[in-house]
């Protein structure tokens, strides 16, 4: 710089540049940590406005001092202290230790400092710079650095980074079992070749985050992942944390964290014990208005329109006449209705390998669905329209097969599964109950 000022060459190289020691000075005060510097005699040459801010000493007051002797370190520790920082001088890298420094004010403050020797020109000694901070500011930024690194090795929650393209730029191995790849393959991916279904709610809560901030409590949302066994449904509780760049002046968003927590088998469990309260309930209220019934086939009835309420769209009874099923009672075909009694009831021409015939010969519940074609699947078997899965539960009494009870329920609902086909026959009981004793009496 000095040789291109002194030859008159600044116009071409643009505005006149910051004096060195300016420059210098405005790059040691910026600086996050505290610097100061000795001398190869040891008296300090350089102090930092954060040396002045944790202890409390201005430049003025500390460069040209003779080390920290007197003023910034007890007598009693002087010794050690400009001991340890000066043997850096000729020590290879740098030297990192823990003193009590002395505060102007009097306090005491605990600094852990790097030290390193700096050389001259001509290769010898020339004296030591030391950068320091506050030990408890030290501890905190290594509890960060550890804090992250466990998360993204160890943690038992899945953490992923996603940038303000709702990208994921860091995965941990937890979220990389959940969402099914690995830690690298997942980068940069959308989440929609991720996720199949539920995308949608976890890109807008992602986008609420970067625009609004973090909400308040963790999100429950239920995915459908893609895997080479088939779609997986999961339940994710979800947290969600904004990150801001700490330099800017201003917060500007860098991403999103999310941490979230598999919680499938708990919700799962809970919907089944929610699911069982409301049919006991359910078969509670039967029973009472079952007994208020002086016609028996009313009784049956009545248990049957509680039993269908979230179970199934339609119910069918078909009662054993010799060995054809004859249809005793029915919901309406065309819209939902309370099951009525079927007067004047024909045999039905159920052909073999009809549900309800297979329950009859293996007088137990039989669960079918429909395939291609659900309508026609429906129509062969003298079913109402729109039905595309079923569930036969034979009903037995005194030891005798009296018929079948036939829930079904259209496109909208799951299949029957096996928790189902107990509530039916738990259902089925009771039904045959009344059934066998309107025959009793009608006989």
């Amino acid at each position: 710089m000095s040789a291109s000022t002194s030859s008159g060459t600044t116009d071409a190289l643009g505005p006149d540049p910051i004096p060195g020691s300016e420059l210098l000075a405005a790059l040691l005060d910026g600086m996050d940590a505290a610097l100061c510097a000795f001398g190869a005699d040891g008296a300090i040459t350089h102090w930092n406005r954060e040396a002045e801010r944790i202890l409390g000493w201005s430049a003025e007051e500390a460069v040209g001092r003779p080390g920290f002797a007197g003023w910034a370190v007890r007598s009693a520790d002087v010794g050690e202290v400009q001991g340890r920082l000066m043997a850096a001088m000729d020590a290879p890298g740098r030297q990192v230790h823990e003193f009590a420094l002395l505060r102007k004010d009097g306090g005491r403050v605990l600094v852990r400092m790097q030290s390193a020797g700096v050389r001259g020109a001509d290769g010898k000694p020339a004296g030591v710079y030391c950068a320091f901070s506050e030990v408890h500011a030290q501890i905190d930024l290594e509890r960060s650095i550890a804090l992250s690194e466990a998360l993204f090795e160890d943690a038992s929650w899945g953490v992923v980074l996603v940038d303000v393209d709702l990208r994921p730029t860091v995965v941990n191995a937890c979220a990389a079992r959940a969402l099914g790849g690995g830690r690298t393959t997942l980068l940069g991916r959308p989440l929609a070749e991720l996720v199949v279904q539920g995308v949608e709610e976890l890109e807008g809560a992602l986008q609420h985050v970067l625009a609004e901030g973090q909400p308040p409590a963790p999100t429950e949302l239920w995915v459908t992942l893609r895997s080479a066994d088939g779609d997986r449904r999961r339940c994710w509780r979800s947290g969600f944390l904004q990150l801001a760049s700490p330099l800017a002046e201003e917060p500007v968003p860098l991403g999103v964290g999310w941490l979230f927590q598999d919680v499938t088998a708990e919700k799962l469990a809970a919907q089944e014990a929610d699911r069982v309260r409301f049919r006991s309930n359910q078969l509670y209220r039967a029973c009472r208005s079952a007994a208020e019934c002086e016609d028996p086939m009313e009784a049956a009835t009545s248990y049957l329109d509680f039993a269908l309420a979230g179970f199934a769209d339609h119910v069918l009874i078909d009662v054993l006449v010799g060995e054809r099923l004859v249809r005793a009672a029915a919901t309406p075909a065309d819209a939902p209705g309370p099951c009525l009694p079927v007067v004047g009831g024909l045999p039905l021409r159920y052909a073999p390998g009809h549900p309800a015939l297979q329950a009859v010969d293996r007088t137990g519940s039989v669960r079918s669905s429909a395939g291609p074609g659900a309508e026609a699947w429906a129509d062969e078997r003298q079913w109402p329209k729109g039905s595309v899965h079923a569930l036969c539960a034979v009903m037995r009494s005194r030891g005798r097969t009296l018929g079948v009870v036939t829930f079904l329920r259209a496109a909208h609902r799951t299949a029957f599964e096996r928790p189902d086909a107990a509530y039916a026959e738990s259902v089925a009981v009771r039904v045959a109950g009344a059934v066998d004793l309107a025959q009793v009496l009608d006989g």
